[in-house]
């Protein structure tokens, strides 16, 4: 050090004390002060030139993979003299500091035949009067890096034990970054891979081969998908509640271009009258009473990907009308704001409502319907898709078995007699929760017409009474059905093992047999292995 840091007695250690500490608050600070290791690093090494003289600040990290020592950030060095400066452990100066974990001192390294210079930043002469002053970066006790210093040779030798103090401390700061800095590398780098993963099972699970449904009637809705789904086209989802139009959405949004961009779904239907425009556009700070704070509104957060307005009937007229600007314009501006802000999603819109005669009572302007009316996509209610009532319920079979740890393996034939005569007005969503109650209180392998809901097991589900649920007889006839026709698919269509499964006598079986009109010959295995036993087990 030179002037003012070198100066004896008593004024002159208190002036050093105070350098220090206040060099070491700023370099406390710059190195909290960025998640960049090489930016906090330079500002750290920068610091130390201007405050304590020490120029030429070097960190090297060990690189793990090849055990060599690379310059990570150097002070007052170019670009191609931190390139040159590589070394192996305990090579040169750096090299043994990192090697022994202990720092090093050169008062004069242009007498010292070990330091290498490899920089090449320091010429014959001028390096003769210059001081080197090399200390290890430290992690849990292992090195891990070096930090190096030069200062003009000067003064008593014991301004190297300050220095010393210094900079070991100023090492330990830098090993702290060091490992903050990994730590939230990795977690970032973390994140950023789960999110790729996590998108990539969203596109797998709403890809359309993996949506279920084989009637005629939902391929027709697969192709219209297909078709859309690489365009910016706006789509309009029509049919029932619970016929799945969410998911439709979602496969639409997964199987176009914008499927890296969000995907955000606003129920029209759920926000209040009052609230909906700004969380539509968002607002302003000081837009309205209450809006303490400015909001970004859906559009805005959809930006780049897909906004599915469901239940879209049920906008009051007054959003209707900007709704419609924001399809015809591609903008909008935020409750109480100026600024146009550019619309950059493609919108998806659904319905259960009748939007062609909303439209003749006043309710839904004429303008916004055909504008969202371009592509239009009707889905199908559960009792016009018959063929996929048995593929869903086992599809949800398996979904809340394995979520809540039962090995439930089927459903029993007059369990999927109830689910097929059932007309399902709650459609899918309705299948999706008489299949989860089913499971929670299924206690067997197989799921038995008694764990479907009571609305199932009425007459009126198979065609009778219209109301009133089945007679005391009824029930334990039914039931009584139920457990022959599961023992004799056990025994293969063998009366004597089916009365033993049921703990009951071969004569009381037969009676029961007759009494329900059930064929033992329709669970024998057949010689050819035919369909018919096959299609009865599902």
């Amino acid at each position: 050090m030179t002037g003012a840091n070198h100066g004896t007695g008593q004024g002159g250690a208190v002036s050093r004390e105070v350098l220090e500490l206040t060099t070491l608050y700023e370099v406390t600070k710059a190195l909290s002060a960025s998640a960049d290791l090489r930016v906090a690093l330079r500002e750290a090494m920068k610091i130390l030139a201007q405050r304590m003289g020490m120029v030429r600040g070097t960190v090297t990290i060990v690189n793990p993979a090849t055990s060599e020592l690379q310059i990570e950030v150097a002070h007052g060095l170019s670009a191609e003299a931190r390139r040159r400066g590589r070394y192996k452990l305990g090579e040169g100066i750096t090299g043994q500091v990192v090697a022994t974990g202990q720092p090093m001192v050169i008062p004069r390294i242009g007498d010292e035949p070990r330091f290498l210079n490899r920089t090449r930043s320091r010429g014959a002469g001028r390096g003769r009067d210059v001081s080197f002053i090399c200390v290890p970066i430290q992690d849990g006790g292992q090195t891990i890096g070096a930090l190096s210093v030069d200062r003009q040779h000067g003064g008593p030798h014991s301004s190297f034990d300050q220095d010393l103090r210094l900079l070991t401390i100023v090492s330990g700061l830098i090993a702290q970054t060091v490992k903050r800095i990994q730590a939230a590398n990795a977690e970032r780098d973390s994140l950023l891979q789960e999110n790729i993963q996590l998108k990539a099972q969203l596109a797998e699970k709403y890809s359309i081969g993996n949506i279920i449904g084989r009637s005629s009637r939902m391929q027709e809705v697969f192709e219209m998908v297909r078709r859309v789904a690489g365009s910016q086209a706006t789509v309009l989802l029509r049919g029932e509640s619970g016929t799945g139009k969410s998911m439709i959405a979602r496969a639409i949004h997964y199987n176009s271009p914008r499927r890296d961009g969000p995907f955000v779904t606003v129920n029209c239907s759920a926000l209040p009258e009052t609230l909906i425009e700004s969380e539509l556009f968002g607002h302003e700070k000081g837009a309205f009473t209450g809006a303490h704070a400015q909001k970004v509104g859906r559009f805005e957060a959809a930006k780049g990907g897909t906004i599915f307005l469901d239940e879209v009937g049920d906008l009051p007229h007054n959003v209707q009308v900007k709704l419609l600007n924001v399809i015809q314009e591609r903008e909008f501006q935020r409750v109480g704001g100026t600024r146009v802000i550019k619309a950059d999603v493609r919108i998806i819109a659904a319905t259960n409502k009748n939007l062609e005669d909303a439209m003749e009572r006043g309710q839904f302007r004429e303008d916004l319907y055909y504008r969202l009316n371009v592509f239009p996509i009707f889905v199908p209610p559960l009792r016009e898709r018959k063929t996929d009532i048995l593929l869903l319920a086992e599809h949800f079979l398996q979904r809340f078995a394995k979520e809540n740890g039962k090995e439930i393996k089927r459903i029993s034939s007059p369990a999927i007699d109830l689910l097929m005569q059932y007309h399902w007005p709650g459609n899918v969503r309705e299948l999706q929760n008489c299949m989860e109650r089913a499971v929670l209180i299924c206690d067997e392998d197989v799921i038995r017409a008694h764990h479907l809901p009571p609305s199932l097991q009425t007459m009126g589900s198979a065609g009778g009474r219209a109301r009133g649920g089945l007679s005391f007889a009824e029930a334990v006839a039914r039931f009584e059905q139920e457990l022959i026709i599961e023992a004799l698919k056990e025994a293969k269509g063998n009366q004597t093992r089916a009365a033993r499964l049921l703990d009951t006598s071969l004569r009381i079986l037969n009676y029961k047999v007759k009494k329900y009109n059930i064929d033992p010959r329709l669970f024998k295995p057949p010689a050819n292995g035919g369909g018919a036993r096959r299609r009865r087990e599902r």
